[in-house]
């Protein structure tokens, strides 16, 4: 019996809006995303075609209509309400298993309040990110002709979900990684566990510009809801994975730093000759995130059981994923920045502003 699967979608931002519904381009910014918050949750689409070799499912997308800012102002008990809903709508539309995308994920305690409300699994993909987010940086880290094991690398919201269970991989395989978030006491709880797992000592600071002035590769996952890190940060030759939606790295840095390389964590190519999502989230066909991919990987398996929900990800489920996810035939969708794809051309243009 086939398993279907939903995923929860909402406005990053307000163009995400205006884009979609253009009546909302006369309207104050504010006004929008007011009145916007105000719909009840819907099904914006039907997810057909996906078929790995050993499986097949269907699934839909479904908005929840709160933007990336409303998500993290808003009273948290509200916003966790809509969550809900929407994944009761999941529950109705014959779904095994929800997945939270974007803020939705990241929201209180991320994913357990919602999963006790529900009937069906819940997950937040976020440990297939960090698998495909790691697998994309190996991949530029080695184009860009960097030694990871000399390397100094960073991880910006190093004590969220996604940022520890990358930092405890990074340990140990890099020459010396530099931890980064707003509050230094998670920080220090982080550095004790990845000493006590794998032996590495790190280090740690709460000043993002410092960290980033010598890094030679940076994973920016954080939570902020403006970019983090502008073109006048990076040093010449650094590769930075951006994770995080609303996106971490200033669109400035793609036209303004021709000798960094910034690229899209976790995109992933989905098996099948026909999928069609039906509803255009900036990728071109077949293509999903990985936090997506993780909940269909799941319904292929027909794993109905919550995954990835939490602050405290493990090792243990990042690389179990990641296994299921090569079973089923998902794969790295090359390198991507800032929504394209990186061509030989980008590449070149890379290495000749490195030579200057």
């Amino acid at each position: 019996m086939m398993t279907k699967f939903a995923f929860i979608l909402h406005p990053i931002d307000l163009g995400f809006i205006t884009r979609n519904i253009k009546l909302f381009k006369l309207f104050p910014g504010r006004v929008t995303e007011s009145i916007m918050s105000r719909f009840p949750v819907f099904k914006i689409s039907e997810i057909t075609g996906i078929k790995s070799p050993l499986a097949e499912t269907e699934g839909y997308f479904i908005v929840c209509p709160l933007t990336s800012r409303q998500m993290l102002e808003m009273p948290e008990e509200y916003v966790i309400k809509r969550i809900i809903e929407a994944g009761k709508l999941a529950e109705k539309l014959g779904a095994g298993i929800v997945g939270l995308g974007a803020m939705s994920a990241v929201v209180g305690d991320a994913g357990i309040t919602v999963a006790d409300h529900l009937d069906i699994a819940v997950t937040t993909g976020n440990s297939y990110t960090v698998a495909m987010a790691l697998e994309g940086t190996i991949k530029a880290v080695e184009y860009a002709g960097i030694d990871m094991s000399q390397a100094k690398a960073v991880v910006l919201g190093a004590t969220g979900s996604i940022g520890s269970v990358c930092a405890k991989l990074l340990a140990g395989e890099v020459g010396a990684l530099t931890l980064v978030s707003l509050t230094q006491s998670p920080l220090e709880r982080l550095a004790y566990q990845i000493l006590h797992e794998t032996g590495s000592a790190v280090k740690l600071t709460t000043d993002t510009k410092k960290a980033l002035s010598d890094a030679d590769i940076v994973v920016a996952v954080t939570s902020a809801i403006d970019a983090v890190i502008e073109p006048q940060d990076l040093k010449p030759g650094a590769v930075v994975c951006d994770v995080a939606r609303p996106r971490d790295v200033s669109v400035k840095v793609a036209s303004e730093r021709r000798d960094v390389l910034v690229i899209e964590g976790g995109v992933v190519d989905v098996p099948g000759d026909n999928v069609q999502f039906n509803f255009n989230f900036g990728f071109p066909p077949g293509k999903a995130y990985a936090c997506m991919a993780e909940t269909i990987i799941l319904a292929l398996e027909n794993r109905c059981e919550n995954f990835s929900l939490g602050r405290d990800l493990t090792t243990a489920q990042v690389r179990e994923i990641h296994s299921l996810g090569k079973k089923h035939g998902f794969k790295l969708a090359g390198l991507r920045s800032f929504e394209r794809a990186l061509t030989p051309e980008d590449l070149k243009l890379f290495s000749e502003a490195l030579d200057k």
